[in-house]
């Protein structure tokens, strides 16, 4: 009886640790989820700001079109108007990816025309805060990847360059083609990671944040957590050195496809 009776006991704790592992795996699921309506939402106040300056670009150019008749002064104001909307249909289905759910679908990615599309979101909160990027972009061949989770990994990392340099600094974006792998490399110059915290950095609920800073963003600490999954699904590695007080590097590699036919052009 007593074997019996322990048996029991042993099954019902085994099913109870498997309830609250699920229900642990379902609450970080849902808190990523979260995480990522998130930051569409911080977007919101940068992309109606770009909006209106688009609208206006576009009544001013359309007036000044209608007031000249000669055809290369109306030339020029459809281009204007052309580049505005193509500018703000660009932004649009960016916001739209970050705000779907799920894994998203796997297809040919160009890795440089992601961070320039994801950098127009950013442009005016980088400008804001006087943020410099620079960019090396070699020819690479387009990765299998999730557009979204992409622009993901791309928004976090950026923002949190921006946020450990404060105001004034550089963020220097490097693509780049290795034997077997399209690397990407987002270094800051900012205040830099300790040592001791950089095994801990990918651990869910681990941040170095006290709170929010002027911009209102703060940190849960399933920021990287959540990179380090989008990196893992797509099959690639993360790197991390860091030196205090003068800046962090993220190097990322992706498989690079055994044939590719499409490369990027370097800008």
């Amino acid at each position: 009886m007593a074997s019996m009776a322990t048996s029991s006991l042993e099954a019902n704790a085994s099913i109870s640790a498997e309830r609250i592992r699920f229900s642990q795996d379902e609450l970080e699921r849902r808190l990523i989820q979260l995480e990522r309506l998130a930051a569409v939402g911080e977007l919101s106040s940068t992309t109606t700001h770009e909006f209106n300056n688009l609208l206006m670009t576009i009544i001013n150019y359309a007036k000044l079109g209608m007031r000249n008749k000669d055809e290369s002064s109306r030339d020029k104001a459809f281009a204007r108007i052309l580049d505005a909307a193509n500018r703000g249909a660009k932004i649009t289905s960016t916001v739209l990816g970050l705000a779907r759910t799920g894994a998203g679908h796997m297809e040919p990615i160009d890795l440089v025309s992601l961070v320039e599309d994801t950098l127009v979101l950013l442009e005016r909160e980088l400008t804001k805060y006087r943020i410099d990027v620079e960019r090396e972009f070699q020819p690479v061949p387009h990765i299998q990847g999730s557009a979204s989770q992409l622009q993901r990994l791309l928004l976090n990392l950026v923002t949190n360059a921006r946020q450990a340099i404060g105001e004034r600094g550089t963020i220097r974006i490097r693509i780049s083609q290795e034997k077997g792998a399209v690397a990407m490399a987002i270094r800051d110059n900012g205040c830099g990671i300790p040592k001791e915290n950089l095994p801990k950095l990918f651990q869910p609920f681990f941040t170095t944040k006290s709170g929010p800073d002027a911009s209102g963003k703060g940190g849960t600490g399933l920021g990287l957590s959540a990179c380090k999954e989008i990196i893992d699904e797509h099959r690639g590695r993360i790197r991390v050195d860091s030196t205090v007080g003068k800046g962090t590097e993220f190097i990322i590699r992706f498989p690079a496809p055994l044939k590719s036919e499409t490369v990027s052009e370097s800008q």
